[in-house]
Parts: C-alpha cells; sequence; structure tokens
C-alpha cells in the first residue's frame, strides 16, 4: 500500500483494513470531501478498505479529469456488491465491448421509440394528467406526495420498456417502488462496505443488505415475467417497447459471435434503465414541489409566467421552455440545488492514464464529486442559496451555465438526460399550472434538509394542493 501510495495523488493516511473509512463515518458524503479538498487540493485519493480511489473535487478538475482522457475513464469497477447488483450485464455497470454494445443500442432505441418527440411527450402528459387527477381528488387535504408521483414518473419509463402502465393500488407496483428505495439505500451504506468485505456475515446479519438482496431478486423476477410475456406474444414485426426492439434484436443477432444481446443482459439492461429512470426524476419532482412550498414568492413568479404566457387550459410540451425563461431557470435550479446525486457513480479507469499531472495506474477507482461542481463557489454567484436567477440575465432571458452537470459528463454521462429533461419539465409545469401548493394548516416551517442515501431525498413530510 505504500507503494501504491506515492504513485497517487495525496490524501489522508489510510488506516489498517478500513483505510480512510473510519475518518468518513463508512460512507462517502460530501462535506467530507470538501474539508478533504481544502487540505489536498482538487484530486485527492481516499482508501476504501483497501481499494484506492481518486476524487475529483470543482468544476475544472471535473471537466479536465472526465473530458481530457474520456475513453482511459470509462470503466466502471465491480467491487462484489455492484456483482451482486448486476453480475457484470446490463448498460450500469458494465465494461468494455458488452458495456458500449448495450449502451449504443439503448440510446439508439429510445431514439427509435420517440424520446426527445411528439409521441414521448404524449405520454408523459397523459401521466401529467393522472397526476393532476389524483392531487384533485384529495380536494386540498394534506398528503405525501411521494407516492403518486413517483407512480407519476416509474409509469413513464414502464410504458417505455414494458409497454404498459401501473395503476396506483397495484400491489407489485407499490413492492416495486419499496424494492427500489431498498437497492438505493444499500448503495451507500455502511453495509455496501461490509459486505464488500465480509459477504457471508453481510447477507445473514445486515438488514439493509438483506433487504437490497431480496430487493434485486424481485425485481429480477418481475422483470423475467415481462421478457416471457413479451415472448409469448410473438410477432415482434411491430415493436413496441424496449422489449420488443431487443428481443429482434437478438432474433437478429444470433448468428453474430461479438454480439453481446441475450436474456442476461436484456433483464438488467431494464432493471438498470426502470432503476435510473425513476429514482432521480422522482427524487427531483419531489424537490420541485418542496421548494415551492419553501420559497412561495419563486412559485407565484411561475404562475405569473405560465398564466401570462400559456393559460390555464394549454398543453404543456417541451417546446414551450424556450417561451417560459423564468419557469425554466426555476426548473434548472431545483436540479443544482437539491443536487440530488452529490456522487456520481464511480469510474475506473481501463489503462494507465493522467488525470490533472498525476499519473494514474490502470484499474483505479475515480469518483466525481458533482455536488462540488453545482456548487463551485468560483462558478455560481450565490452557489449555497436557491437563487433561479442563476440561469438568467439582466435582461430576464434564460442562460446555460457551463457547470450545470446534474448528469454527469464524459462517456459515461447519463443516457436518459434527454427524457429526465422532458419529464421535469411537463410535470413540473402541468403541476404550477393546475396548482398552488401551501403548507397544511398548523405547519409553520419547512424543513429541506435531505435525508442522505444513494439519491438525496427531501425528508418525509406532507403538501396540500390547492386547486387555482
Amino acid at each position: 500500500m505504500q507503494w501504491k501510495r506515492r504513485q497517487l495523488p495525496p490524501g489522508p493516511a489510510p488506516f489498517p483494513l478500513f483505510g480512510n473509512l473510519l475518518q468518513m463515518k463508512f460512507r462517502i458524503h460530501h462535506d467530507i470531501l470538501k474539508e478533504m479538498a481544502k487540505k489536498y487540493g482538487n484530486i485527492f485519493t481516499l482508501w476504501l478498505l483497501s481499494t484506492p480511489v481518486v476524487v475529483l473535487q470543482g468544476y475544472q478538475a471535473v471537466k479536465e479529469g472526465m473530458t481530457a482522457h474520456a475513453e482511459e475513464v470509462a470503466g466502471r469497477p465491480l467491487s462484489r456488491p455492484f456483482k451482486v447488483m448486476t453480475n457484470g450485464n446490463g448498460v450500469m455497470f458494465s465494461n468494455g465491448h458488452l458495456w458500449k454494445q448495450q449502451r449504443r443500442f439503448g440510446l439508439i432505441t429510445m431514439r427509435k421509440m420517440g424520446v426527445g418527440k411528439q409521441s414521448q411527450e404524449c405520454q408523459i402528459q397523459e401521466e401529467a394528467r393522472h397526476l393532476v387527477q389524483y392531487l384533485q381528488n384529495t380536494k386540498g387535504k394534506a398528503l405525501d406526495p411521494a407516492v403518486p408521483v413517483t407512480h407519476a414518473v416509474s409509469n413513464v419509463i414502464c410504458a417505455l420498456i414494458l409497454g404498459h402502465r401501473f395503476s396506483i393500488e397495484d400491489k407489485r407496483f407499490l413492492r416495486l417502488v419499496e424494492a427500489v428505495d431498498n437497492i438505493s439505500a444499500f448503495a451507500n451504506s455502511t453495509s455496501f462496505y461490509v459486505h464488500d468485505r465480509l459477504p457471508w456475515i453481510a447477507t445473514h446479519f445486515l438488514t439493509t443488505c438483506k433487504k437490497a438482496i431480496a430487493s434485486i431478486d424481485f425485481v429480477r423476477v418481475l422483470l423475467e415475467e415481462e421478457v416471457e410475456s413479451h415472448k409469448e406474444k410473438g410477432n415482434i414485426n411491430e415493436n413496441q417497447d424496449f422489449i420488443d426492439y431487443y428481443l429482434d434484436q437478438m432474433a437478429k443477432s444470433r448468428e453474430d459471435a461479438g454480439a453481446t444481446y441475450d436474456k442476461a443482459n436484456l433483464v438488467q439492461t431494464i432493471f438498470d434503465l426502470f432503476l435510473a429512470g425513476t429514482e432521480t426524476t422522482a427524487t427531483t419532482l419531489r424537490w420541485a414541489l418542496l421548494y415551492m412550498v419553501a420559497y412561495p414568492d419563486v412559485q407565484e413568479k411561475v404562475h405569473m409566467e405560465l398564466d401570462a404566457v400559456l393559460g390555464s387550459s394549454h398543453l404543456i410540451c417541451y417546446a414551450d421552455r424556450k417561451n417560459l425563461p423564468y419557469t425554466n431557470a426555476v426548473i434548472h435550479e431545483i436540479q443544482r440545488y437539491s443536487n440530488i446525486v452529490l456522487i456520481a457513480l464511480p469510474r475506473h479507469t481501463v489503462k494507465d492514464t493522467e488525470l490533472l499531472g498525476f499519473p494514474i495506474p490502470k484499474d483505479t477507482t475515480v469518483l466525481v464529486n458533482i455536488d462540488s461542481v453545482l456548487a463551485d463557489p468560483e462558478k455560481w454567484e450565490t452557489p449555497n442559496q436557491f437563487n433561479p436567477g442563476h440561469f438568467l440575465d439582466k435582461d430576464g432571458n434564460f442562460v446555460h451555465r457551463e457547470a450545470f452537470l446534474p448528469f454527469s459528463i464524459g462517456h459515461r454521462a447519463c443516457m436518459g438526460e434527454l427524457l429526465a429533461r422532458l419529464e421535469l419539465f411537463i410535470f413540473f409545469c402541468t403541476l404550477l399550472q393546475a396548482f398552488t401548493f401551501t403548507l397544511p394548516d398548523g405547519v409553520k416551517e419547512v424543513n429541506t434538509k435531505f435525508v442522505f442515501s444513494s439519491t438525496m431525498k427531501p425528508p418525509p413530510h406532507q403538501l396540500c394542493a390547492i386547486p387555482r
């Protein structure tokens, strides 16, 4: 370890067995990384157990580190917990030729299915209408928005991947949402690191680990049933959803020795798409509603712009963002300020490379601190405040900011970015067009302190959707 340390960027001295996990309280927290960056600079090394991890901090370091040698840092580490979660299949934690083929197929197929086109917008608009109807039925009474918001978002990805939507009362759907929560909670927990070092103990005695493994099994069985159901339908000439396209591709490439299209990769890819496509967008929308309650002056300005430009009956589409600069700025600031993915999924060097002047050997894990980019004081005027003005010029026009990287950067940037943008805009505008969101009677303060997990969720809360 001493020899390895001399080859890597500086960092805190590791303890035997645990590395720096003791100093970090067995979790990768952005505040701890911020303090370490003050001492060691914008590139430093941590040891997670006996594994060195190079951390990139701040916009400049992240941009240069992820783009100067993009190909070299496009791998994923496959530690024991990630193997349990994915077996190295799919798109999220695969590598090499398999990853490139699965990702390319996924991007092409999403375009074929209309992501970014009017046909896909119609699906999002339909789910937004269902959500509006659900909230109208509450008649302004206090409710926890977590389940209905997650239901609406997950139905968009379900329609895309599986070809159908779930009812909000469907027990399989409710268990699916719970399973996604359990898997996410495991991914940045003490149990994750214990499983890496002591898998037998973790799987038999740690509740978080046991829940995660049971949840992974449940989701995998559910998705395998969906695949079998598609196979039974036969006649895949008329492709309707992602599974149809994939089964078609499996049939076409049966004789291709270099093809990686098989059932295991199909199930894991749709698992990855569902996990990534539900968790992040639903959590961001939950923050959006909480911030509208916390900042009623911002909500009022959004209402005024929506009323003046679109009126109360206009069907929201993505192109409307060009005429709604303030609302568009608010959505971007919600993403920046909520910053739900503090640390991007880990990268892995696939060959010897160099990051910011330091030689980095092959098979080194690289962490990108997204929080340090979205709150970089050199790039944002008021990084620690909710301020839609970050995305507006002096004339009130919307402006793009180079440090706005919630979907990460480089070869492993989120492949569902466009779909997420569509969903956030259409859902947010449709809800604000229909409702004023307020605190329940008797509640005086809004708690906006996040619950730490793999994504940073709002604390449990209730709000009221008052029809406008």
